[in-house]
């Protein structure tokens, strides 16, 4: 299975801003596929510092003047599953509630729902459960929004859906986190987010949206929630984002069975 994916995000700088991106595969050199990221600020091409963060996230560091910044990335990437190493503290940190993810305030409502439920069945139910509870609704929910507030509008986009599966899971003493990726089959097409939940030694795919078949899905960025993963970071200074594009195409769509156990690759 290959993969090939695109994003374009046009910037207009206003001030002198320093700026991390978060839109390449991760792994690109292990997984054997080809890539480029091309930046450029009013046609010149601007450098980039690549950073390494946790579970093979790679980010870009840039400093830019004022003026339309283009960040263009292509990938291809064939579909590998490599073996993850089970580190202890990632355990206890996926436990925890996070930003987006107040598993403590969801613990009442987990365990009223789920608690004859373990294992795969568990991640069937939570996903199948945040599936029908919430409508996806394209700009219903604010950049603050964490997963209660999710709950009780009934409304939200991906990472919504991913934020109140993930709080739900941990609250059930289930480590689990969000990812970004790109998702081919996805409709309308955009930057995506699921929940991984580690069940039996392995991190698994619970996307509640149900948009686009997990198998096909490439991994960008890997955190406690949105706050790890978002594909622009403003450190400093003021930009405004004109118009962002993302593509990602497979050369076979397969057909995704929620109840099969899927990883990224």
């Amino acid at each position: 299975m290959n993969r090939d994916v695109n994003s374009e995000l046009v910037l207009d700088v206003t001030s002198t801003a320093d700026i991390v991106l978060s839109v390449a595969c991760a792994d690109v050199e292990l997984s054997g596929g080809s890539e480029e990221l091309i930046v450029e600020l009013d046609g010149e091409s601007l450098p980039t510092l690549e950073l390494q963060d946790r579970h093979s996230t790679r980010l870009h560091r840039l400093t830019t003047g004022p003026g339309e910044l283009k960040i263009r990335y292509s990938a291809n990437i064939p579909r590998r599953v490599e073996p993850e190493s089970v580190d202890e503290a990632d355990i206890i940190r996926y436990l925890r509630p996070s930003r987006y993810c107040e598993s403590d305030s969801l613990g009442p409502t987990a365990f009223a729902t789920f608690a004859d439920l373990s294992g795969s069945q568990l991640l069937e139910a939570v996903g199948s459960w945040v599936g029908t509870k919430l409508f996806y609704v394209s700009g219903s929910s604010l950049p603050t929004d964490g997963a209660v507030r999710t709950l009780l509008a009934r409304e939200g986009v991906c990472r919504d859906f991913a934020h109140l599966c993930i709080g739900l899971l941990r609250a059930m003493n289930v480590p689990a986190r969000l990812a970004s990726v790109y998702a081919p089959g996805l409709s309308p097409m955009d930057f995506h987010a699921v929940c991984e939940a580690h069940v039996d030694g392995r991190w698994l795919v619970v996307d509640p949206t149900t948009l686009a078949p997990r198998s096909s899905m490439v991994r960008i960025a890997t955190g406690r929630d949105a706050a790890d993963t978002a594909f622009l970071t403003v450190l400093s200074g003021t930009l405004d984002l004109e118009s962002l594009s993302v593509t990602a195409v497979v050369d076979d769509l397969p057909y995704d069975d929620v109840r099969e156990a899927v990883q990224l690759g």
